[in-house]
C-alpha cells in the first residue's frame, strides 16, 4: 500500500512539476511581445535549471534506485528551462544579460563538477550521499530563489511581477514531491520539498493580500501631476504680468494727466502726442 501512494505522488509530482515549468510560458510570451524583461527577474530560471540538472542525475539508477519518476520529470524540466534562459538572455538589457550569462557560467560548472566526482571518485552510497547533498542545497535554492520578487512585493504593494500560477505549482509541486520523499524515507527528496512547500503558501499569502492592491503610484501619474503644476504655476505668473501692464498702464496714464493739468493740453491731446 505504501508503494501504491508513493507511485501515486511521484506521478501526481511529475504532473504538477509539469505544469510548474509551463506556468512562465505567459510570462515569457510577454517578454517576446514587449521584447523587454522588464522588471521580471531570471534567476529562479537559472537556479530551476540546476535544480533539475542535479535531480535529474540523482534520481538515475546508479546513483538512487527506484527513484526513475524524479529523473523523468526534472530531465523534461531542464530542457523547458534551458529554452526560457536563452529567451531571456536575448530580451534581457546588457546588464541584466552579463549577469544571468555569469549565473549561466556558474550552473553549468557545479553541474559538470559534481558529474565528474560522482563517476570518478565515488561509488554506492557514497555516490548517493554526494548527489543527495548537492540536489538538496540545489533545490532549496530553487525554492529560496523568488523571495527577491516577494521582496519586490512587500516594497511595491503589487503581485504584478509575481504570478499567481507559478506560486500555486510552487505550493502543489513542493508538497506532493515532500510527501513522496517521506513516503520513501528519502531526506534528499523530502526536505527541499518541504522548504519549497512552505515557501509557496508564503507566495500564495503575499498574494491573497496584495492581489487587488493599486501597487505604488504610477510614473505616468506622476509626471501628469507635475505638468499640472506646471500649468497651474504658468498661469499665475501670467496673472503676475498682467497686474504689473495694468499698473505701469496707470502710472502712465497719472503721469499724462498731471503733465496735461501743468501745459494746460486736454489728456487725450497730450497722450496723442506722447504716442
Amino acid at each position: 500500500m505504501e508503494h501504491i501512494a508513493r507511485f501515486f505522488f511521484g506521478v501526481s509530482g511529475n504532473v504538477i512539476a509539469l505544469f510548474l515549468f509551463l506556468s512562465p510560458v505567459v510570462t515569457f510570451w510577454r517578454i517576446i511581445k514587449k521584447r523587454s524583461t522588464e522588471d521580471f527577474s531570471g534567476v529562479p530560471y537559472n537556479m530551476t535549471l540546476l535544480n533539475c540538472l542535479l535531480s535529474a542525475w540523482y534520481g538515475l539508477p546508479f546513483v538512487s534506485p527506484n527513484n526513475i519518476l524524479v529523473t523523468t520529470i526534472n530531465g523534461t524540466g531542464s530542457v523547458i528551462e534551458a529554452i526560457y534562459v536563452v529567451i531571456f538572455l536575448i530580451f534581457a538589457e546588457r546588464k541584466a544579460r552579463l549577469k544571468m550569462m555569469g549565473l549561466l557560467g556558474l550552473v553549468t560548472s557545479i553541474f559538470t563538477m559534481v558529474v565528474l566526482v560522482s563517476l570518478l571518485a565515488l561509488h554506492g552510497q557514497g555516490r548517493k550521499l554526494f548527489c543527495g547533498l548537492a540536489a538538496t542545497i540545489f533545490s532549496i535554492c530553487m525554492y529560496a530563489s523568488p523571495l527577491s520578487i516577494m521582496r519586490l512585493v512587500i516594497k511595491t504593494k503589487s503581485v504584478e511581477f509575481m504570478p499567481f500560477l507559478l506560486s500555486l505549482s510552487v505550493f502543489l509541486c513542493g508538497t506532493s514531491w515532500f510527501i513522496y520523499g517521506l513516503l520513501g524515507r528519502d531526506p534528499f527528496i523530502a526536505i527541499p520539498n518541504g522548504c519549497g512547500s512552505f515557501l509557496g503558501l508564503m507566495q500564495l499569502i503575499l498574494y491573497a493580500i496584495y492581489r487587488n492592491h493599486k501597487g505604488a503610484k504610477p510614473a505616468a501619474a506622476a509626471g501628469k501631476g507635475d505638468a499640472a503644476d506646471e500649468v497651474e504655476d504658468a498661469k499665475k505668473a501670467a496673472a503676475a504680468v498682467e497686474m504689473a501692464d495694468a499698473k505701469t498702464n496707470k502710472v502712465v496714464a497719472d503721469t499724462v494727466a498731471d503733465d496735461a493739468d501743468a501745459d494746460g493740453k486736454p489728456a487725450d491731446d497730450k497722450v496723442a502726442s506722447q504716442v
